[in-house]
């Protein structure tokens, strides 16, 4: 099990992103956010659409640039995408024309590094994330959770140690992503991955995360943060107590102040 870690891997202070529209009209995406994310945690983020979820996670990335405030890693100020850093979108974005593990060396053929060093571990990460002997398979022939199985596999195969990941799980079906969301608990108890996790579930904010980020709209804004005090390795059967239907609960009334949820039991 990963240890408690209290060294702050990730500093976000007074950040500000401000869209200019092609009318010329300013629209702020997010407004004086701060977020401290210690070394090791998991930390999931929900809000309505439109809060700025993903483009806090880009500005992290330094995928996107910020208006104000600052933003470190490491101790460091994100100019561009940090090193030690890997990425996992809702859409795989997998190359159809490269088999498995050549999609999974991708990363370590952009950097013009050997892939040959690369390879065996890259065989391990399929085989730890339930795809042993799909090496040579081709995208188009895998689940959309086999394919997402993938991109997180390129996404760890340098070993990053801030893993991101914008809605993964997003577009599956409900068992594959409980069986994923069970993977990735999995995954991260073994490497103590930094995870930042963006989600639109309030469970599976819950079930996986050490504190859970809630975000309002109108601007971007942080409205509470939660720890999540439940003890791990958390099963899926761990959703139908009283402890984790409390934290549910006091999340969907936080939506439920901004007007969102109404009438949901």
């Amino acid at each position: 099990m990963a240890a408690p870690a209290f060294e702050v891997h990730v500093s976000v202070t007074g950040l500000d992103k401000t869209y200019r529209l092609p009318q010329g009209q300013a629209v702020a995406a997010l407004s004086r956010l701060d977020l401290d994310i210690r070394r090791g945690e998991f930390v999931s983020v929900v809000g309505p659409s439109g809060c700025g979820k993903s483009t806090l996670l880009k500005c992290i990335a330094g995928i996107t640039g910020i208006s104000g405030g600052t933003i470190l890693v490491d101790g460091v100020s994100v100019k561009e995408p940090p090193d030690d850093m890997a990425v996992v979108f809702q859409r795989d974005i997998l190359l159809d024309w490269r088999s498995v593990i050549e999609n999974v060396l991708f990363p370590v053929e952009i950097k013009r590094l050997p892939k040959e060093d690369w390879r065996d571990r890259a065989r391990e990460w399929l085989a730890l994330i339930g795809l042993p002997g799909y090496e040579n398979r081709q995208p188009w022939e895998l689940s959309g959770g086999q394919r997402q199985r993938v991109a997180i596999c390129r996404a760890l195969i340098q070993e990053p140690k801030l893993l991101l990941m914008d809605e993964p799980f997003g577009a599956l079906d409900a068992l594959t992503r409980d069986e994923l969301n069970l993977e990735l608990q999995g995954l991260w108890m073994k490497t103590g991955k930094t995870v930042l996790f963006i989600t639109h579930s309030i469970s599976e904010a819950v079930l996986l995360s050490d504190r859970v980020v809630v975000m309002a709209a109108n601007p971007g804004r942080i409205l509470e943060i939660i720890p999540i005090d439940l003890p791990r390795p958390r099963s899926l059967d761990i959703r139908e107590t009283p402890e984790f239907g409390r934290y549910a609960k006091q999340i969907r009334r936080l939506f439920e102040s901004l007007g969102f949820l109404k009438g949901v039991p």
